[in-house]
């Protein structure tokens, strides 16, 4: 433990570390034999692709980042009236704006814990040493895990309030979602919360454009899985040959992200012991952004045993917070 100011700043494992490498080279070798072709988005943050998001957050068609910061300098204080909680845990670590709102408004009601909850050991050290620096009154325990597997591994300490920002639970497809949410709702007990952030269906081209930048950040965003795959599994995807294709699926109600090849190639990935043939454009799969509806995410919620109590967006509409409680 060391201690900055007069709060104590703490980073534990919660399990043993996954073996980032192997990990990679099955979910390649099983997505290079699929059809279509596919790489989990999970890789796309390296160090490169973290700053790459970074400076997406930022971009003027990227508005899903303003638009649950708006909402939370709107209504963070009204929210934590609402749950009181003693503990704020974040699946994710965070040390922006909003989680700084989140945390501010917390005090107001006594609650002084904040547990960032990340696979990145030093993603957690750095955003708790920032924060006990800004507020020495806060309690800060970083663990480190995947919150996939280890949340049922977590000391309560109170009444909790989980927020899980940013609309990532749109990154897995309905399966997904329900098996991350029934989770989730385990580790709740009466008077905890769930804080959830679900971008919202709204028009195509805008959706779009969040996605296809004309800065050209996104496409080099996306791209950099193949840099991470050359890395890590000597291969060698030629980059610059591929092209980003962000597409909306209406039917499954969500953004797509593909990599189109751009000639006929054959891609070695040594480590593999494999030679993959992509014809000229072939594409392959690497994420999806899923968008909501209120009485969509309601029903999601209520088939884990969780009920909304409250339900906010920015002004314009365009993205939701909802704090749901188990029933």
């Amino acid at each position: 433990m060391r201690t900055t100011g007069d709060a104590p700043v703490t980073v534990r494992r919660l399990s043993a570390p996954n073996d980032f490498r192997a990990q990679l080279a099955a979910d390649v070798a099983a997505g290079m034999r699929a059809t279509p072709k596919q790489i989990p988005s999970r890789y796309f943050y390296d160090a490169v692709g973290s700053a790459l998001f970074e400076e997406i957050t930022r971009l003027p068609e990227y508005y899903l980042t303003r638009a649950e910061t708006e909402i939370l300098a709107d209504r963070a204080s009204e929210i934590m009236r609402l749950v009181e909680p003693d503990e704020l845990v974040e699946l994710g670590s965070g040390s922006s704006t909003k989680t700084r709102l989140l945390i501010e408004a917390m005090r107001t009601t006594g609650g002084s814990r904040y547990v960032p909850i990340d696979i990145s050991e030093a993603a957690l050290r750095e955003a708790a040493v920032a924060l006990c620096s800004d507020y020495t009154w806060l309690e800060v325990e970083g663990l480190v895990g995947d919150f996939h597997t280890d949340l049922r591994l977590l000391r309560r300490r109170g009444r909790r309030l989980l927020a899980f920002l940013g609309s990532t639970i749109g990154n897995y497809p309905p399966a997904g979602r329900a098996e991350l949410l029934t989770t989730i709702a385990a580790t709740l007990d009466d008077g905890d919360a769930l804080l959830l952030g679900v971008d919202l269906v709204k028009d195509v081209p805008t959706m779009v454009a969040a996605y296809d930048d004309t800065a050209g950040v996104t496409a080099r965003f996306t791209k950099n899985v193949l840099d991470v795959v050359n890395r890590e599994l000597d291969a060698d995807f030629p980059t610059d040959e591929f092209t980003h294709v962000p597409r909306w699926n209406a039917e499954q109600s969500r953004m797509e992200a593909w990599l189109r090849a751009d000639r006929d190639m054959d891609v070695h990935i040594r480590a593999l012991d494999m030679t993959v043939p992509i014809a000229a454009g072939e594409e392959i799969h690497t994420e999806v952004s899923c968008k909501f509806t209120r009485e969509g995410i309601t029903a999601e919620l209520g088939a884990v045993g969780l009920g909304p109590v409250a339900w906010y967006t920015d002004r314009a509409e365009r993205f939701g917070l909802v704090v749901a409680r188990p029933r």
